[in-house]
């Protein structure tokens, strides 16, 4: 326990609470993630070293844990119910598995400093990119997504809670920046004026997808809505898509938020904080696999979310942008900064993206719809 997030958690004591198998050896941070605190336990059994994933559940953003590990609950279950009956091997390494707690087997756990914990199975010879490589781990990943997507859309009511509510809703997060706009809580606009104007000249683009929703065009489904092409665990070996992971958000949304942000993430050319950005483009042979590997499964789309696909990563790219700006202008809290200015970098880093995704639209409608008629 070397690190001082490790320390402060005492993970020691944390991971007693679980039903894990051995005698606890140590922990470290773990991943890439902004929003919860991960840790790679390691636990000796027998003379055979075994790992789990340890997390501290982010309350200020999940308000309700219990609501969030209920549909974990179900949406793993149902994810293996329906892997085991298509004869898949190895159902634990393709769909995340939640240790319980001891004693009253409950999937989650608060201690006396009122954090709420999670434990995990470790999945191992697999893991995440920040950066994909090249268009193989891209058609992977999408596939790997779309696959997710089908196998939930007969999950039994009752219908999943909001985790967040509003989540993907694009004019609420509008509602919202303009509020941190014009309050400037942090006297930060001043330094952003040229996003803000970026935001501005886009407004009648936010409502776009949701206006559709709302006359029956485009239907509610089971979605991830956390897309980051690093929430999906490629084999070490074969490099399939082995297991989508960060099901915090899995709740009712539109399939269309899912594709955006995956060509949001998997598509660019440069980290989400770069600060040079003239290395930020979205990468339209990327973008061709993506559209192929997810289309190659996602054959439940109607013909209104098909027209929509390739907009949607521009919309989407838009809100996450909006949403690092609208944290910048109140304070940084929401996601986690490493410097001053972080969240305005990446704030700047998805507009750019937005930009690149305009200049290629016309190419990128021209992808989805060939990729459809495989």
């Amino acid at each position: 326990m070397s690190t001082d997030s490790t320390v402060k958690f005492k993970l020691h004591e944390v991971v007693k609470r679980f039903r894990a198998w051995g005698d606890f050896v140590e922990g470290a941070p773990y991943g890439s993630g902004h929003i919860n605190d991960t840790f790679r336990v390691s636990f000796n059994m027998a003379g055979a070293p075994v790992h789990y994933l340890l997390q501290r559940i982010n309350h200020n953003i999940f308000k309700n844990p219990r609501a969030v590990m209920e549909n974990i609950i179900r949406v793993t279950d149902h994810l293996r119910s329906r892997l085991s009956a298509a004869g898949m091997a190895d159902v634990t390494r393709h769909s995340l598995c939640v240790v319980l707690t001891r004693g009253d087997a409950q999937p989650c756990y608060q201690d006396g400093d009122g954090n709420w914990w999670r434990m995990y199975l470790f999945i191992e010879g697999a893991h995440t990119y920040d950066t994909l490589e090249n268009d193989k781990q891209a058609f992977a990943a999408a596939r790997a997504y779309a696959q997710f997507q089908n196998r939930l859309a007969d999950l039994p009511s009752p219908r999943l809670h909001e985790t967040i509510p509003n989540f993907h809703n694009t004019p609420i997060r509008l509602q919202t920046l303009q509020k941190a706009i014009k309050e400037d809580l942090c006297n930060r606009a001043k330094e952003a004026s040229e996003e803000i104007a970026f935001v501005e000249k886009r407004v009648s683009l936010c409502g776009r997808l949701l206006d559709r929703h709302a006359k029956g065009e485009i239907p509610e489904r089971i979605t991830h809505n956390d897309t980051k092409i690093n929430n999906v665990m490629l084999d070490d070996v074969t490099g399939e898509g082995v297991c989508v992971i960060d099901l915090d958000t899995v709740m009712p949304g539109l399939a269309l938020y899912d594709f955006g942000d995956m060509v949001r993430t998997a598509t660019a050319a440069a980290a989400e904080d770069e600060r040079d950005l003239s290395k930020v483009r979205m990468r339209l042979e990327l973008f061709k696999a993506i559209a192929g590997g997810y289309l190659s499964e996602a054959r439940f789309l109607n013909p209104a979310e098909r027209e929509e696909l390739a907009f949607s990563a521009r919309l989407i790219t838009q809100m996450i942008g909006m949403r690092f700006l609208t944290d910048y202008l109140q304070g940084d809290t929401y996601f986690k900064i490493k410097r001053p200015g972080h969240n305005l970098d990446r704030c700047r880093t998805q507009f750019k993206m937005v930009a690149s995704m305009e200049s290629q639209q016309d190419e990128m409608e021209k992808v989805v719809a060939e990729a459809w008629q495989k």
